[in-house]
């Protein structure tokens, strides 16, 4: 696995097990990086997903609402939530990834984690931008 992957995998969890422990601090993170066991460059872009995301996350979050059409944010599952979250931050905000690669990314990443039919459900609301 490239280390990007990783990283935007990483990134993901970190969100997930924030939500789920209705953590809203960033004291674990350290914590997280350690037992996640990134490489030194994974943790410094996955960082960079987490530290956008949270800088822009009404943004972002207002966006996916807005495009998770006929489904209300709230009650969209954590996993695909958290994945959109940092597939919006890289293509709303970041110039030096592609929107494709990020779309392409996202899907893989809820494919794997998600339900069977998460990566076309991210595909449609990342599409929809």
């Amino acid at each position: 696995m490239g280390v990007r992957r990783d990283a935007r995998e990483a990134a993901v969890q970190y969100l997930y097990q924030r939500e789920m422990q209705g953590d809203q601090s960033d004291q674990a993170l350290e914590e997280f990086y350690e037992m996640r066991g990134l490489s030194p460059s994974g943790k410094r872009f996955c960082n960079e997903l987490l530290q956008g995301w949270m800088q822009h996350r009404e943004e972002i979050d207002e966006v996916i609402a807005k495009n998770a059409r006929n489904f209300e944010f709230h009650r969209l599952s954590a996993v695909d939530r958290n994945v959109l979250r940092i597939a919006c931050h890289e293509i709303l905000f970041r110039s030096d990834i592609p929107a494709p690669v990020a779309i392409n990314e996202a899907i893989e990443i809820a494919k794997k984690y998600s339900t069977e039919d998460s990566g076309k459900f991210v595909n449609g609301v990342l599409d929809n931008k």
